[in-house]
């Protein structure tokens, strides 16, 4: 299970300041998920070597339609409930409140590692005064400066000691994530599949809350099916338990070898589509396109295409993905696209022996060498697979900082021409010799 970090708190004690640090301290490696959901609310950070997910909860409280105190206490109990570590933060300008008391209480019968975090401490008599919220009862108290980062160092230090590594060996089975926006077929797809309605299914965008995993064991296919609630755009997300269905949503791709992305035929692919595919395109994830709803659309012979150069344009410049027409309603090429998914977690899985690689790239990088720069050339001697949970090369050469992104790019094309990594996004590293 992936790793979420939920900042919790009343309104302005400083939750999106710290979130906005802990995604954007290491620009190289951080990924901020804007769009996913709302703005600033999801994103992903790195700290020792430990990846992890940054919730920020304290937004959405703020475009809240419900009162403050009921909108925080639904959100407090439900970021228990789904995030691996609490961080309680509180303002030592103003010391305990109320709200602050009542928060403190939910967390009190959490099983969650929670840590009080005191904000705003700048110099040494504040941090005396952030004493009052060992009256909490929480344990230790951690004082930071969101605004300069200070102390949040030593925070993260402590909030990795408690993340949970999942063993590989638990992950036995394919797990292939349905995902889309509310009301493209997601849970009508597993019924069919299934053959009865194992999933709530009404015309109402939104029916599934929570994210559904299914063992699927039929007609020699086996395999898990997770039903994910649907992503909608951040202006039509509402309600906490919509709000907090996203997050299910998220640690569903993130656990996920292949996502079969849905996508309504009739209304086309619109950005929230191309969020979720680079959503699962960053966590390294198999995709696969399903177009749904393709018995409502009027065709002739060039229909088909017409949409696939259209869907290939908004997600480029990675366009190597099956895409499936499919009428869940008229159970049309169901299997089609199971058996498009299990084809992608292949070639997530496959290893391209040294000696093969070699014996196709060697030559055509001597026939297509990096175009050289400042006089100096660039020798590629060797190539090799690296292991991880998805496809990555390491290209050794004598000058790796002069490989410049459209070299890579056609390196990468040509590992795809020659050994179908269809639907896998592939990682290339160049290093020194």
């Amino acid at each position: 299970m992936s790793n979420i970090v939920a900042i919790v708190g009343r309104p302005n004690v400083g939750k999106s300041t710290l979130f906005n640090r802990l995604i954007e301290a290491r620009k190289a490696i951080v990924d901020d998920f804007s769009g996913v959901t709302r703005d600033r609310h999801y994103g992903v950070s790195e700290w020792t070597g430990h990846d992890f997910t940054v919730i920020d909860t304290g937004g959405y409280v703020a475009n809240s339609d419900d009162v403050f105190e009921a909108a925080i206490r639904e959100q407090v109990i439900i970021a228990i409930e789904e995030a691996s570590v609490i961080l309680f933060m509180v303002d030592v300008t103003t010391g305990i409140t109320d709200l602050d008391d009542e928060i403190a209480t939910f967390l009190r019968k959490s099983k969650k590692p929670v840590f009080v975090v005191s904000n705003k401490v700048d110099n040494n008599s504040q941090q005396v005064e952030s004493a009052t919220f060992y009256g909490f009862g929480l344990g230790d108290i951690y004082n930071i400066s969101a605004m300069t980062g200070s102390g949040t160092g030593e925070l993260l230090d402590e909030v990795v000691k408690t993340f949970e590594d999942v063993p590989l060996e638990q992950n036995t089975l394919p797990k292939y994530t349905i995902a889309g926006r509310p009301n493209v077929g997601k849970s009508s797809i597993i019924n069919t599949l299934l053959g009865h309605d194992r999933n709530i299914v009404t015309p109402i965008a939104g029916t599934t809350r929570d994210s559904i995993h299914i063992h699927y064991n039929q007609f020699g296919h086996d395999f898990m099916l997770i039903d994910t609630a649907g992503m909608r755009k951040k202006t039509k997300v509402k309600e906490n338990i919509e709000f907090y269905s996203v997050m299910r949503t998220i640690k569903a791709i993130e656990e996920s070898d292949v996502v079969i992305l849905m996508i309504d035929a009739v209304e086309g692919i619109e950005a929230q589509d191309v969020n979720i595919f680079h959503l699962a395109e960053k966590n390294k994830k198999g995709i696969v396109i399903v177009v749904n709803k393709w018995d409502l659309i009027e065709k002739n012979n060039k229909t088909t295409k017409v949409f696939e150069d259209l869907i290939h344009q908004k997600i480029a410049p990675f366009t190597d993905v099956p895409i499936v027409f499919t009428s869940v309603l008229e159970k049309q090429r169901i299997f089609k696209a199971i058996e498009a998914a299990n084809k992608v977690y292949e070639n997530r899985n496959k290893k391209i022996p040294t000696s093969k690689l070699n014996d196709v790239m060697l030559p055509i990088i001597e026939s297509f060498p990096p175009p050289a720069i400042k006089g100096k050339y660039v020798k590629i001697k060797y190539v090799t697979q690296i292991s991880g949970i998805a496809p990555m090369f390491a290209f050794f050469c004598n000058l790796p900082q002069y490989i410049k992104e459209p070299y890579m790019r056609f390196i990468e094309n040509k590992l795809r021409e020659n050994f179908d990594f269809q639907g896998v996004p592939i990682q290339i590293f160049f290093r020194q010799k």
